[in-house]
């Protein structure tokens, strides 16, 4: 006759436990961390958005690039913002370039 030996389990890791017990929250999946973010940008940012729907962010990247090749840097900066608000990739870009692209 064989003997098989079954090891005791503890409650705690019981695949029932496991199941049952309650996993921690993380952050919020759209919680990018902008703290920086102001009032007046985010609703600039959603006028902009309401005016000229899902190619908000490339009408804003196109009137960054416009104020940065007419050296009005401070238009440049406020376009950036309200396309970083929308679209923080294609901001990033024009950002990351010497010479933002014209498309």
């Amino acid at each position: 006759m064989t003997v098989h030996f079954a090891a005791a389990r503890s409650p705690l890791r019981s695949p029932v436990a496991r199941i049952l017990a309650r996993r921690p929250l993380g952050a919020a999946a759209n919680d990018n961390g902008e703290a920086g973010l102001s009032d007046n940008l985010l609703h600039a940012a959603l006028r902009h958005f309401a005016e000229h729907g899902l190619r908000a962010a490339q009408v804003a990247r196109k009137e960054a690039e416009n104020a940065f090749f007419a050296g009005d840097s401070e238009s440049y900066q406020w376009w950036l913002g309200v396309c970083r608000t929308l679209d923080r990739r294609m901001a990033e870009e024009c950002a990351r370039s010497d010479k933002p692209r014209i498309a």
